[in-house]
């Protein structure tokens, strides 16, 4: 049995949903109760996560009343679908009070129609106001990402009115801020107060010579993507958020981007992997769905570079050295142009390959490829001869992963830049393409050359 007096922090999350499934097992609301009121929503998520189906259901039971709306923005999609399902949404929006606009906003979109008129309905005037404008602004764009709360200060207050502000009006402040946005009569942003500037500052001094440098604002209707970017590159901290009027209707903060920063990586990741956005969580008819249409392509795809061995079937009938060969070629194409594949998908995320130096990245890739493609050319060659005892099958080997591997960088260059242009995502059509071409091109140029001064 544990003891009740344990310390929920003392315990890795594995160890703390080990503490909570005994408690569950044996009936012991108050305890469970206890254990996880204190606890961060995040760890909570985690346990849910982690639970038993069983198990998860009882404990959001034992909960319910109490659930924090927080808790389902840590949570997977689709298992905070299982989970909302499982709660009394009037309740739920009781409990949001606490909770960020844009985590409310994002709540609240994945809700079914009828679940988001009973939340929002159950919500006060102002928070519905400003969760429904939230909800209008485009998907992933800054608008969704933007919390409501900011602190913005006439341009001609010094630091003492500026202090006094803050310290009279606590109610209406974020829960955390780092800048002051100094703004004109028309609302519009002109420079950006540092707090830790502000309070090491004499009351007498003017927040206009105090303020950066450089004042950054972000379009409300600007991607997600864009906005992490705007905060890697010049090293932001918050950043004011504008209308079509420059008007500031916002702010983002380094939090939520770094939110954004993850669910990029990851859905690149998922994406050149050919499986898109899924989870562990889907059900297993989901996962299939989501994953039969890549395959799909795939086999058409081999089936491509399978009509191409067969135009040289006759050659593969008399010399079988070609057979267990040319797998060769085709591997060390594909792997070379993925690496160079990887590096320019993301060069092109974070910007560091555009138009101006495309045709310098694609001649140094190609030129890569064609360096290592030597290399192995030549100990693919020595193995070759070794192997077959035949000097001119390792000669033609050679000469193929040449060629292969050059192709290689050329396309996992040109490819994730071209599909840029046409406005498709490269993270997600590349590879299959890339693989296309490494295989098709790796076995035309080995059979063929074979055919040549073999046959």
């Amino acid at each position: 049995m544990i003891d009740k007096n344990i310390s929920k922090n003392s315990f890795s999350p594995k160890e703390s949903v080990k503490i909570v499934t005994d408690f569950l097992n044996n009936y012991q609301n108050t305890k469970v109760l206890n254990y996880l009121k204190e606890m961060h929503n995040a760890d909570v998520a985690d346990i849910l996560q982690n639970l038993d189906p069983v198990l998860r259901l009882s404990l959001l039971n034992i909960i319910s009343s109490r659930f924090d709306p927080e808790i389902l923005t840590y949570l997977n999609d689709s298992l905070r679908d299982e989970v909302v399902e499982t709660l009394d949404i009037k309740q739920l929006a009781s409990n949001a009070k606490t909770l960020d606009i844009d985590d409310a906003v994002d709540l609240v979109e994945d809700l079914e129609e009828t679940d988001q008129n009973t939340f929002l309905e159950n919500l006060e005037e102002t928070e519905r106001s400003l969760i429904k404008e939230g909800l209008k602004y485009p998907e992933d764009s800054a608008g969704r990402l933007m919390q409501r709360k900011f602190v913005a200060l006439d341009k001609t207050w010094n630091v003492g009115q500026a202090i006094d502000y803050l310290r009279s009006n606590k109610k209406e402040l974020p829960e955390d801020f780092y800048d002051i946005f100094l703004i004109d009569n028309e609302h519009r942003v002109v420079g950006v107060v540092p707090l830790g500037r502000l309070m090491g500052s004499k009351r007498s001094i003017n927040l206009d010579t105090i303020k950066n440098k450089e004042t950054r604002v972000i379009d409300v209707n600007i991607d997600q993507e864009e906005v992490a970017y705007l905060f890697s590159k010049y090293g932001l901290v918050s950043a004011a958020v504008v209308n079509n009027s420059d008007r500031i209707i916002g702010s983002i903060t380094v939090d939520d981007v770094v939110e954004v920063i993850e669910e990029e990586r990851e859905e690149d990741m998922l994406k050149l992997g050919g499986v898109g956005q899924t989870d562990i969580y889907n059900a297993v008819i989901d996962t299939t769905k989501s994953r039969f249409s890549w395959l799909l392509v795939n086999l058409l795809t081999a089936v491509v570079a399978s009509i191409v061995i067969g135009f040289f079937e006759a050659s593969i009938e008399k010399v079988v050295a070609l057979a267990i060969l040319m797998p060769i070629v085709a591997s060390m194409g594909g792997n070379a142009g993925t690496q160079t594949l990887t590096v320019a998908v993301r060069a092109l995320a974070v910007k560091e390959l555009t138009t101006s130096n495309a045709l310098k990245i694609i001649t140094k890739e190609t030129f890569i490829g064609g360096i290592n493609g030597i290399i192995f050319a030549i100990i693919i060659s020595l193995v070759s001869m070794y192997w077959f005892q035949d000097l001119m099958l390792g000669i033609i080997i050679g000469l193929a992963m040449v060629l292969n591997l050059i192709v290689a960088g050329f396309a996992g260059t040109i490819i994730p830049l071209t599909l840029d242009k046409l406005k498709i995502d490269p993270a997600l059509a590349s590879g299959v393409i890339l693989t296309t071409i490494t295989d098709v091109f790796g076995f035309l140029s080995f059979l063929g050359l074979a055919t040549l001064f073999l046959i």
